[in-house]
């Protein structure tokens, strides 16, 4: 870890040095020159993709700068594979979608990265304007699903520093078949209400870092999919949301595997879940292994730490098999904080295949500073130091 803060602490100084003197070698495309309007009102989609396809057939290190001002934009997608083996967007200004959320109808992101490489997003805020979605659905009216804010796929060398994602459709941010991957400084922000609002996804992804983000939304601060290995979160404050989730796991029998995950210092703030690893019932080909949740405080939690292979949230049509999915080698460490709830630690695992190699050491979490209780079905493992509630183990 020591070798990567150093590597970390490298991309940062190159970046804020390209971004503060573009002058270093460096390609320089202003969205303005390219047409577009600072004034949240003209549609400066056209431009944004000109600047794109510019700086990703330049030979040069290049940099797209969107000044201080609002840029209406509809759905973009920036596509390699590209001349430039580094592409910085440098944001001053506010990114906002169309007001009629009907415009970004079929489309999977309204701004979608594909098969890139060397990209760094720098500063900015996207505001998406999810409010409206959320009333529709909420009313039950025929909405459509609505689109994630950034997506990255097939990608790598991707950076996300200091950028605010306001007010997502759905997901906030995905990263899905990528490696390498920074995020640093991230704040993500909607209402605790607000449904399907993911603040970032992983899957299908290798060496991930998130690092030193806030994320309130309406679902889970950070979601973990399938095929996610080699992921580093630390830093985190997540509430109100769903907590920071590993799931939901099988969805599909031909499911990869969730390996090499660590979450450290993460604070969790009135949230409905802490600590979470979730499974439908269902037979899969997925496991879950590897895995360190550490120095974690939970303020008011409902479900502080929690592994759920029963998995069903609105209780509808839930499966009625029992989940393939194989969990071991799980660590908390350093818990501490209270819960919402009577029940702090709840460990409900498969029948045919049993949560094994569980280990809980120096955990402290109380309810209604009075001792919580814990929860144990189908699973192995051992507690370590002081464990309060009492271990089910």
């Amino acid at each position: 870890m020591a070798n990567f803060m150093s590597f970390l602490h490298m991309v940062l100084i190159i970046i804020i040095l390209y971004c503060s003197n573009p002058s270093l070698a460096i390609k320089t495309y202003n969205v303005l020159s390219f047409g577009a309007k600072p004034n949240g009102v003209i549609d400066s989609t056209q431009a944004f993709l000109n600047a794109w396809e510019e700086a990703c057939a330049s030979f040069d290190a290049t940099l797209i700068y969107v000044p201080n001002g609002r840029y209406l934009v509809g759905s973009m997608a920036f596509k390699g594979t590209c001349r430039s083996s580094q592409i910085i967007f440098r944001i001053d200004g506010t990114l906002v979608a169309p007001p009629d959320f009907r415009a970004l109808t079929g489309a999977e992101h309204w701004l979608g990265f594909e098969g890139v490489s060397g990209v760094s997003i720098v500063g900015g805020a996207f505001d998406a304007r999810g409010p409206a979605l959320w009333a529709c659905k909420a009313a039950g009216i025929n909405c459509p699903s609505g689109a994630t804010t950034l997506g990255f796929t097939n990608s790598n060398n991707i950076r996300i520093i200091g950028l605010v994602s306001l007010n997502s459709q759905m997901f906030h941010i995905v990263i899905n078949g990528c490696q390498d991957v920074l995020f640093h400084g991230v704040r993500v922000i909607a209402a605790g209400n607000s449904p399907n609002t993911d603040g970032i996804h992983v899957q299908l992804s290798r060496n991930v870092t998130i690092l030193n983000s806030s994320i309130r939304t309406g679902d889970d601060c950070i979601s973990i999919g399938p095929g996610t290995q080699n992921l580093w979160i630390e830093s985190i404050a997540c509430g109100p949301g769903h907590g920071i989730s590993i799931g939901s796991l099988a969805k599909d029998f031909e499911e990869e595997g969730v390996q090499n995950v660590t979450v450290k210092k993460a604070v969790f703030i009135g949230t409905q879940n802490g600590l979470r690893i979730k499974s439908w019932a269902r037979p899969s080909k997925g496991f879950v292994q590897g895995v360190q949740f550490l120095d974690a405080i939970m303020e008011n939690v409902q479900n502080p730490i929690v592994i759920d292979q029963n998995y069903c949230p609105h209780s509808i049509n839930c499966p009625t098999e029992v989940s393939g999915i194989k969990i071991r080698d799980v660590t908390y460490r350093g818990i501490r904080g209270t819960s919402a709830t009577q029940v702090a630690i709840k460990f409900d695992c498969s029948v045919i295949n049993p949560c094994s190699d569980i280990r809980l050491e120096d955990v402290n979490l109380s309810y209604q500073n009075k001792v919580a209780q814990s929860l144990c079905n189908n699973v192995d493992g051992k507690a370590l130091g002081l464990v309060q509630p009492n271990n089910c183990l």
